[in-house]
Parts: C-alpha cells; sequence; structure tokens
C-alpha cells in the first residue's frame, strides 16, 4: 500500500513538474515526437523534426520495440558530429513514447559528480527507467452533484458541518459530510451540477465535468469546461485503478525508515543489493499474480564517451539482465582514447560493448534544412524575422555552426524590439554577429593576440634570425 500511496503522490509532483516545463523554452522544446506516419516513413518537416530521414527511420523501429515492451537489454548508439539532431531524436523518442513509459536522460559527465559510487549511479538511473504498473480495485463513488449544503456553526468556532446529495440517472443519496471532506470539496470548487468522484479508501475528490444538463445554463463558464453524461446505475462502483511507478521509487521507499520523503528531496544515497533483489522478487511475484507487470522503459546517457572503462564493463553486464531497459546512447566522438585507459577506439566505446550496440548516424544538415530549422526555432521563440534576415541566418548556420545561428534568433530579437522595430531585418543580425564572435573566429582573435592572453601553450613558429639570437647571448654569458 505505501507503494500505491507513493505512486498517487509521485504522479501528483509529476503533473506540476509538466506544467512549469511547458512555459519556458529550451534547446529541444519544439520537439513534439519523431514526426514518422504510420508506415514509420520520415515526413520532411513534422513534429518540429527536420531531415534526418534514415536516423529518424531507424529510431522508429527502435520506438516500436519498445512499444512491444518484449525485449529489454537493447542498446542503440546515435553517432554524428556536432550539430547534427543527436538529442533532439532522442527527445523525439521520449515524446512519442507519452507519459507511461519511463524515459531518463542523464549525461555521461553526470555519473562522477554524484555522492555515490560510478555503478550505484548507474544502477539508479537503469532502475529510474523501468516502469512497473500496478493494478488496484478501489470503491468509489460517482455521480452528479445535486446540491451540497455546508452549516458553519453560529458561534464561528467549532467544526463545520454539512451535506452533500449525489445522483445517478437511477438513485439519488444524501451524504453527511466531515470537516475534512468540506475542505477536500471547497478546495476542488465543487458546485451543483458537476460530476465527481469519490474515492473511499483515500477520500480523493475528483471532478470529471458538468453536467450535460446544466449546457444550458449561462452561467461564468470558460471555453475549457467539459461536458459530461450523467453516471448510470449505483452510486458505489468498484473500479480498476492503474498506476506507474519506477522500479527506483519503490527501492527508495522501501530503503529506509523515511524512505518516502527521500523520494522528494532527492537524497536517496546508496541503496542495498539486498533491497533490490527483494524487490525484484516481489516484482516478480507480483507478475505472476498479474497484479502488476514490468513496462521496460528507455534511459538515455548523452555524452557517453565521457564514461570511463569501470561504467562500460558494467553497463555490458547490466544489459544483460532481464530487468534492463533499452539504452541510448549518443556521442560526438570519433577514434578516440577509452577514458581510463590509453587504448583508443570507435566513439571512445570499448569494443565489445560496440558489438552490442546497433548504430545510427546522423549526417550534416543541408541549406534548406537548416533554414527550416531556424523558421521552427523563430516560431517557437515569438520571433518575427523577414526573409532576407533569415537568409543571411542560414548562411551563417552554414558557415559557422546551427547552435550559433540559433543563438543569434533572440538576441537579434532583442536589439530590433530595442529599436522599436516588429520584425527582425538584416542589419540586427549583422550587428548581433559583429557583437557575438562564433568558435572560428574566436579562435582566430585568440592567433592574433595570443601573447596577450594568460598561459598561453601555443608554439609561435620563430624566424632563423631570431632563433639564432638568444643563442649569442648564451655564449655571451658563459
Amino acid at each position: 500500500s505505501s507503494v500505491i500511496m507513493a505512486a498517487q503522490t509521485v504522479s501528483g509532483v509529476q503533473e506540476v513538474r509538466e506544467v512549469t516545463r511547458i512555459e519556458r523554452i529550451g534547446a529541444h522544446s519544439h520537439i513534439r515526437g519523431l514526426g514518422l506516419d504510420d508506415a514509420l516513413e520520415p515526413r520532411q518537416v513534422s513534429q518540429g523534426m527536420v531531415g534526418q530521414a534514415s536516423a529518424r527511420r531507424a529510431a522508429g523501429v527502435i520506438l516500436e520495440m519498445i512499444r512491444d515492451g518484449k525485449i529489454a537489454g537493447r542498446a542503440v548508439l546515435i553517432a554524428g558530429q556536432p550539430g547534427t539532431g543527436k538529442t533532439a531524436i532522442a527527445m523525439g523518442m521520449a515524446q512519442a513514447l507519452g507519459v507511461d513509459t519511463p524515459f531518463t536522460s542523464i549525461a555521461g559527465s553526470e555519473i562522477f559528480s554524484l555522492e555515490m559510487s560510478k555503478t550505484e549511479a548507474l544502477t539508479q538511473a537503469f532502475r529510474r527507467s523501468i516502469g512497473v504498473r500496478i493494478k488496484e480495485e478501489t470503491e468509489i463513488i460517482e455521480g452528479e452533484v445535486v446540491e451540497i449544503q455546508i452549516d458553519r456553526p453560529a458561534s464561528g468556532s467549532g467544526a463545520k458541518v454539512g451535506k452533500l446529495t449525489l445522483k445517478t440517472t437511477e438513485m439519488e443519496t444524501i451524504y453527511d459530510l466531515g470537516t475534512k471532506m468540506i475542505e477536500s470539496l471547497t478546495k476542488e470548487k465543487v458546485q451543483a451540477g458537476d460530476i465527481i468522484t469519490i474515492d473511499k479508501a483515500t477520500g480523493k475528490i475528483s471532478r470529471l465535468g458538468r453536467s450535460f444538463t446544466r449546457a444550458r445554463d449561462y452561467d461564468a463558464m470558460g471555453p475549457q469546461t467539459k461536458f459530461v453524461q450523467c453516471p448510470e446505475g449505483e452510486l458505489q462502483k468498484r473500479k480498476e485503478v492503474v498506476h506507474t511507478v519506477t522500479v527506483h521509487e519503490i527501492d527508495v521507499i522501501n530503503s529506509r525508515t523515511q524512505g518516502f520523503l527521500a523520494l522528494f528531496s532527492g537524497d536517496t544515497g546508496e541503496i542495498k543489493s539486498e533491497v533490490r533483489e527483494q524487490i525484484n522478487a516481489k516484482v516478480a511475484d507480483w507478475r505472476e499474480e498479474g497484479k502488476a507487470e514490468v513496462v521496460p522503459g528507455v534511459l538515455f546517457i548523452d555524452e557517453v564517451h565521457m564514461l570511463d572503462i569501470e561504467c562500460f564493463s558494467f553497463l555490458n553486464r547490466a544489459l544483460e539482465n532481464d530487468m534492463a531497459p533499452v539504452l541510448i546512447m549518443a556521442t560526438n566522438r570519433g577514434i578516440t582514447r577509452i577514458r581510463g585507459t590509453n587504448y583508443q577506439s570507435p566513439h571512445g566505446i570499448p569494443i565489445d560493448l560496440l558489438d552490442r550496440l546497433l548504430i545510427i548516424s546522423t549526417s550534416p544538415y543541408s541549406e534548406k534544412e537548416l533554414k527550416q530549422i531556424l523558421a521552427i526555432r523563430c516560431e517557437e521563440e515569438d520571433v518575427e524575422m523577414s526573409d532576407d534576415a533569415m537568409t543571411v541566418l542560414t548562411r551563417i548556420s552554414m558557415e559557422t555552426s546551427l547552435r550559433y545561428a540559433i543563438q543569434l534568433i533572440t538576441t537579434a530579437n532583442l536589439v530590433c524590439r530595442k529599436r522599436k522595430g516588429t520584425e527582425v531585418s538584416i542589419d540586427d543580425i549583422k550587428r548581433v554577429y559583429s557583437l557575438f564572435l562564433d568558435e572560428s573566429r574566436s579562435t582566430q582573435f585568440l592567433k592574433e593576440f595570443q601573447d596577450e592572453f594568460m598561459f598561453n601553450e601555443m608554439v609561435v613558429p620563430t624566424l632563423p634570425e631570431q632563433a639564432e639570437q638568444p643563442e649569442k647571448m648564451d655564449t655571451q654569458l658563459i
């Protein structure tokens, strides 16, 4: 029951998080999915995704595999040069999977900065990515509110008392209300004509919507008011409720006395392996009894080349576990040294792990695609831009990088607002281009003025005459 209670609380917390996330504009907030049709064919521009047709098609196939939930422990590597949309594809997959499939995203370097061992951090990430759907039957009261009467004591102090009249199409009942229920009803702003459900076990009240009989009422209703049919049959019903929790949340709740609070403070610490083994056994029992089903989710590790040889060895072992999620990794490295060894390997990943991976490669964007991406970003950031300015910005993104061009959108918009303009013009783009250097111009600047910088380690080719002069001085000193 503690697990189910946690499930309800966790889902409540996630709802709150979602609202705040929507309001802010992030680097990938314009991505709503992978932009594939039913036959897994990628549309050129769809759901915020542009180009990368073969990579998106491949990601779509992986997505179907995850949705089926049959195969666990598969690993995918998205490899490509910087700015080719690797993280975007992973985010698209997360959006396409929806809320019910757990999706955990971490950066490779995060594992080293936590106050726990690397393998524990990876285990927790793995277990965050495995969901358990717990089914339970609850008794609920569902009906249309006919009237609510709440009497406050005349003296002003003491408990409130009240009556609630509920009806279905076949019956009507009056319930006496306690103080707690009165508080819940006022908090939910329940009024006559609403259709509500009351969970008998927890006393939680949910508003389903307004009754159709009240559709003609011309009181203050927003356009988002939802109308629902009056329930039929008995007021009291048995209903099957499904909660999705991650295995990690069950671990935390059972690992210590204050485990439930640790979920919110984030201070989980190391969790003993005995606890995990017991939970695995319990989940296996639930599966056999039909109480729960396991949902293998997705663990996305960005900048995977930052992991060291110990982490890679652990991943090899962890992927073979039957409770493993689908692992998606992204890297922009070519043939480079495996961290923690002196050996070089493609993408900085050991060969034995590469063997287990399906590799999706991303290719650089064409000019037309860059223009489409910039147009989507302008729309996302509410920036009006003239066609000429867009052409110039596309040119800049071709010569510098897509990320640099995207950064110029907001800055150019601010310059435009400063001169009280309504749409960004070429002059605004030129102004921010001269104010903010891109990587290549910055490097050029460093080369020219490197002597004035501290800790300069660049070797300067010296002229032969200059090279000889110090030697003469040396002989004179001797």
